[in-house]
């Protein structure tokens, strides 16, 4: 099954749910990083890509909201 939303939630009124921001912590899921302490794990959004991907400072790649921990 192919998706056309790219996985991303929407809203009622059409506008694509932005689950983060420039400059927001995020902390990577514990099952990614196995043996980390969550300050270990934390980092900081650099800039949120048209995908809903992030690129995070000092930590290469594109991260999807599904590889965080959710926010409390």
């Amino acid at each position: 099954m192919i998706r056309n939303d790219s996985g991303r939630k929407r809203r009622r009124d059409g506008d694509v749910d932005i689950w983060a921001r420039p400059g927001m912590q995020v902390i990577f899921r514990a099952e990614l990083m196995p043996g980390r302490d969550g300050s270990e794990r934390t980092f900081r959004v650099e800039r949120l890509l048209p995908s809903g991907r992030v690129m995070l400072e000092n930590f290469s790649g594109e991260h999807a909201e599904k590889e965080f921990e959710p926010v409390k």
